[in-house]
């Protein structure tokens, strides 16, 4: 999963990387590269009495939260509620318009947040940066209205696919915003395969990605096949060879292997509100074993804040990254010869979607990328 990130600095396609460049070439933001790697920063504000509540207009940074009323949004507002320099000054969420949040999402009813309004009754002129949290396919015109000057992070599938006839063909319909789509960044700041392709362990044919996710993936709008008697106790697979995922995922493999890559991407549906596992079947190159796979994951993961590469033989599982920015993976061998399985799990609210969004935002602000972020998994 992964969102698109938007600054007052214009990007080529590209990934977000952790020192704030494209994977392209270097670039700066606001004069100089952003920095990363530094534990979360001690503050005035982070040393207050924690009886003192913060004004959000006395945190450095303003933020607008829009589509505040679906889980992507009500995760972000959760999320942002220790962060030291993030504060909420608006949110949007057009069928709410009018609630405080607290109505809409109980758990969040102890923050001090602005009631919210409608998009086109939205004041932008107190806000610095943006996380947009709409449906697929509403965020184009959205964003394009937006003033020029703000930061946006978009957790919508809007802005991903960096050709505009491949989004059409995709999702069906036209690109509303093909100027700005230049401007977009991926940002997804870790890419499991990557460093096995680059690395050129592993073949670029026979992918498979067995993917499966927790029902809140689907949103919280009401949908027959979202009902209770409809997922439970059972397992649903959709999107078999067209889900939306797998042109971004194929853009991702190519732009990192320099050639063209297929792979074969089937999710299904779990009996569980958060978590999405994907076990990834790999042909490895002549030569290379499980062991070789390991230690370059064990290698290109070993300073990352949120990936864990767990011991050898242990089988990752989603509920031990419950409510957290968490990934845990690791690889086996396969029974067939020369072929591997890469199991990852994360918190398809959290890694997957508005904890990844934060980590990008925090970048490209430059601060520390688990600022606001260190929330230990729940269990049990």
């Amino acid at each position: 999963m992964s969102s698109t990130t938007f600054g007052s600095v214009s990007f080529n396609s590209g990934w977000l990387r952790k020192d704030g460049t494209l994977s392209s070439n270097s670039r700066q933001c606001d004069g100089s590269l952003l920095r990363v790697r530094a534990s979360v920063a001690s503050s005035p504000q982070s040393l207050r009495s924690t009886k003192e509540k913060i004004d959000a207009s006395e945190k450095s940074v303003r933020i607008g939260v829009l589509g505040a009323s679906g889980y992507t949004g009500a995760e972000v507002v959760r999320l942002l509620a220790n962060h030291p320099h993030f504060g909420i000054t608006t949110m949007t969420a057009d069928r709410k318009a009018g609630q405080p949040i607290g109505l809409v999402f109980p758990h969040l009813m102890t923050q001090d947040l602005p009631a919210m309004v409608a998009i086109k009754d939205a004041d932008f002129s107190n806000v610095d940066a943006v996380f947009c949290c709409l449906p697929h396919g509403t965020t184009q015109e959205i964003i394009k209205s937006l003033p020029k000057q703000l930061k946006i992070v978009d957790l919508s599938a809007d802005f991903r696919l960096s050709n505009i006839n491949e989004y059409e063909e995709w999702y069906g319909l036209p690109h509303k915003a093909p100027e700005l789509q230049k401007e977009a960044v991926y940002g997804l700041t870790e890419l499991p395969l990557v460093p096995l392709i680059k690395a050129g362990l592993i073949e670029l044919r026979n992918i498979i990605i067995d993917a499966k996710s927790g029902v809140s993936g689907a949103g919280r709008g009401a949908k027959e096949a979202n009902l209770y008697t409809e997922v439970s106790e059972g397992i649903h697979s959709y999107g078999i060879t067209k889900h939306r995922h797998v042109p971004e995922i194929e853009q991702g493999l190519s732009d990192a292997s320099h050639s063209k890559v297929t792979v074969s991407f089937t999710p299904h549906l779990m009996p569980m509100s958060r978590g999405m596992q994907s076990t990834i079947y790999v042909e490895m190159a002549p030569g290379v074993t499980t062991d070789d796979l390991y230690l370059q994951l064990l290698s290109a993961y070993k300073d990352e804040v949120f990936v864990r590469l767990l011991e050898r033989g242990v089988v990752p599982h989603t509920r031990h990254v419950r409510g957290s920015n968490y990934c845990f993976m690791n690889v086996f061998e396969d029974r067939i010869p020369g072929r591997a399985i890469i199991i990852s799990v994360i918190d398809n609210l959290v890694k997957g979607a508005s904890g990844q969004a934060l980590q990008n935002l925090n970048l490209m602000m430059g601060f520390p990328e688990n600022m606001g972020l260190d929330y230990q998994p729940l269990f049990p």
